[in-house]
């Protein structure tokens, strides 16, 4: 049996510009970090494409990072991303093949995001992602947002 959370924010820009911040490297460094007390080390690299992938490191110091690597399955831009998603603990432990499917809709000038994680391997880990996680990805996102509207 495997587990499925949804959860959404509007977030205040764009769905392209939401779309770019998600996808783009360098933004990432800066929205994944923005709301961090302490320094955080965020590597990744994307292929931004149908099978391209997406890698992601990050943590408070190189013996604790957490990785990710995403296979994009929909790309359609600005819209929607689907992706075969699989992660790594600093204590080695993994969770394998789960999918994200995130859409992003206008609504009066802002982005509802949409999230669908399926796949998640029992209840305390679909409670992680959809009260900790996704929520945490959002608060962070729409922090790098009003940080560029108020910069």
């Amino acid at each position: 049996m495997s587990y499925e959370l949804r959860v959404e924010r509007l977030i205040d820009a764009t769905p392209e510009e939401v779309f770019d911040a998600y996808t783009d490297p360098e933004a990432m460094k800066v929205w994944f970090t923005i709301l961090n007390e302490e320094a955080m080390i965020v590597e990744n690299e994307i292929d931004l494409r149908v099978g391209g992938t997406w890698v992601s490191a990050w943590g408070f110091s190189p013996e604790e990072m957490f990785s990710e690597t995403q296979t994009f399955e929909v790309v359609d831009r600005p819209h929607r991303l689907v992706s075969k998603s699989s992660g790594r603990s600093p204590d080695g432990s993994s969770m394998d093949d789960t999918t994200v499917e995130i859409t992003f809709e206008e609504e009066g000038g802002k982005t509802l995001m949409k999230v669908i994680h399926s796949g998640l391997p029992d209840e305390a880990n679909r409670d992680f992602f959809a009260n900790v996680a996704w929520q945490g990805f959002f608060d962070r996102l729409q922090a790098y947002f009003a940080a560029r509207v108020g910069g």
